[in-house]
Parts: structure tokens; sequence; C-alpha cells
């Protein structure tokens, strides 16, 4: 496995992981268009195999990676993901496109256009007003309704519009044209915004103030941004859109994880009561919060493998070993020796 970049490896942020379900999602996409012995190239090059793993997580680094590989060796960067591949380079122009937009609504018309004169199942369409800006999707025949692939391009809008702002952007809303997912708990790592689904047509809202913004990126900026592709964008960084990924950040900063509901609740000027109704809005709870940042901490030190098992134990605020051990296989389906022998 490839190892991770400096700022992650040194624990200052530790990024949420996405389930296994999320990405067969994408897979079998990749099964149709990748012969199975490249397939499992692939994934091998990133720790993973192509068995199914129900309770299995995949890392940001991972997804980074498995990107880059489809992407440089099938000469798609879209993957297969549409009926037509969109061919290496593609990326590189819809940047230099948008490189000069005089605003976020000009930008964002830019990359509907772009998309527009590259895709054949998808129609791209900028929607604007006093109070928002709208990217919306509008399948064309059944190509047009590809899941991951209308994530994706949500995702890529969402991306090069904070790239060109030089910050994350905020968003008002999310929604999707299909039924929600078994997955669907993995959306709000990757959009900053409510995720609705069964909706009329997927699309992305952005405050209409945001538009005001100054959007200016140089030529060096944008050679940075691709080369990084899609790290920069695939994930989101954003604290602020949702409680649970703010009392992540809570539990992050506290020794051993040892920040409690209590002590959310206050630094959230909340009380626990209204602390633990906003989780349940958000089909979440503290203590499925906690687990999921205990995991996703365990994960990434059993791949670095510089720590004994015990140690990330202990690190993840177990009072044994054992406990542990028990926990790490009711989140990933396999114990911590074997999920390091599989990465390493």
């Amino acid at each position: 496995m490839s190892p991770l970049p400096p700022e992650h490896a040194q624990g200052a942020l530790i990024l949420p992981t996405v389930s296994r379900a999320f990405l067969e999602d994408w897979l079998s996409t990749l099964r149709v268009h990748c012969a199975p012995g490249q397939l499992a190239g692939f994934l091998d090059q990133i720790g993973l195999d192509d068995a199914a793993q129900p309770l299995g997580r995949v890392t940001h680094d991972q997804i980074v990676r498995l990107y880059q590989l489809v992407a440089s060796e099938t000469g798609d960067e879209m993957m297969g993901l549409w009926s037509r591949p969109v061919r290496s380079g593609a990326l590189k122009l819809l940047c230099t496109s948008v490189l000069g937009a005089s605003s976020l609504s000009a930008a964002l018309f830019r990359f509907s256009s772009f998309w527009n004169l590259v895709l054949d199942d998808c129609r791209v369409r900028l929607e604007t007003g006093e109070d928002r800006l709208q990217i919306v999707l509008e399948p064309q025949g059944d190509g047009g309704q590809n899941r991951f692939g209308h994530m994706l391009l949500l995702k890529l809008a969402h991306g090069i519009a904070s790239w060109v702002a030089g910050r994350e952007l905020p968003l008002r809303e999310v929604s999707f044209a299909f039924q929600k997912p078994e997955f669907a708990e993995d959306y709000p790592i990757l959009f900053p915004a409510p995720v609705r689904f069964g909706e009329v047509s997927s699309s992305l809202t952005f405050d209409g103030t945001l538009d005001r913004l100054p959007v200016s990126r140089s030529e060096a900026e944008m050679q940075e941004f691709l080369i990084r592709a899609p790290r920069d964008w695939i994930f989101t960084s954003f604290r602020e859109h949702a409680v649970m990924l703010r009392v992540r950040e809570l539990l992050l900063q506290s020794e051993r994880l040892s920040c409690n509901l209590e002590d959310a609740a206050r630094a959230l000027n909340l009380t626990p009561r209204t602390l633990i109704r906003r989780l349940d809005a958000e089909n979440t709870s503290f203590q499925e919060i906690k687990d999921g940042l205990r995991r996703d901490i365990a994960i990434r030190d059993l791949s670095l493998g510089a720590k004994s098992i015990e140690a990330v134990s202990q690190d993840v605020g177990f009072a044994s070993a054992a406990n542990f051990h028990r926990a790490f296989k009711r989140w990933t389906g396999t114990t911590p020796g074997s999920y390091r022998r599989s990465d390493m």
C-alpha cells in the first residue's frame, strides 16, 4: 500500500472512512470496464481485494489512489461511469476553462457547459436566482441514471467551486434522483449539506450570496490541484455543516477521546438533550460518532504499522486489548491483527 502523505501520517487530521458498500457502487461499474486481472491489480495496490467484505472500511487515501490508478491506466478520467470515456486531460481542460471566471456563477456556467460538450448521458444545467446557485443533472436515456456517476459529478462541481474560491464552500443542500442507498450514512462525509434522496433530479445548491466571493487562481495553483486530484475535492473537510462532524472534532481534540456527551454539548452551547435530538436528526448518536472515530484512528494506525495493537487500543480509549479486539471485529468483520497483516 502507498504510504500516507505527510499531512495524514502525523495524525493531525483523521479523515473518516467510508463503507465497503459505498466502494462496491463504484466497483460494480469497474468490473464491466476492466479485465478481472486488471481490477484485482488495482485493488491489490491499494491494500484491498475484490471479495465481498460487507463490514469492511475504505480510507480516504485508498479512494484517492484507486481513482488515480484507474484514471491513468484506463485513460478515462470518469473511470467507465458514462457511456463514452472522458479522455485524459479533460480535468485539466475543465480547470483551465474556469481559471479566469469573474464570479462563482461564471465558473459554474463554464463547468456545466464543459460537461454538456463531453457527456451524452446527462445534461448539466446551472440555475441562478437571488438566493441560490444550483447545478442540476438531467439524465438523458438509460445511461444517465448512474448512481456513483451522479455523486462524483456533483462532488466535482463542489470541488471546482471551492477551489476557485480558495476555500471549501458550504452547500445549502444536495439532492439525488435515486432512492436512499443502504450506505446513505457515507454521503455526509462527502457533502457539507443535508442530503436528500428520491428527488426529481440530482442537484447541488449553493447560497446565492456566495456569488459575491472573489474567484481567482493561478496557473501554478491549478497544476498543484491537478497533481493532487482527487484528494482536494472528493471528501469534505468542512466542520460547520453537520453537528456530527463538529462532535467528531471535539472528540479528536480530547485526551484519548475522553470527551463525553455533556462535554460536547457544553462546547457547542447546547443542552445534552438538544445535542441528542440534533444528532438523532442526522441519523446518528454520540456513541456511534465516537465508535466511528475510534475505528478510523485504529485503521490508520494499524495501516502505518508503527504502534503495537496494545498501544492502538489504549490510544482510542479501550481499557483492555480484548475489548478493542471485540469492537474492531464488530466494526470491520476482522481482527486488528488480521487487518494489519492484510494491509502490509
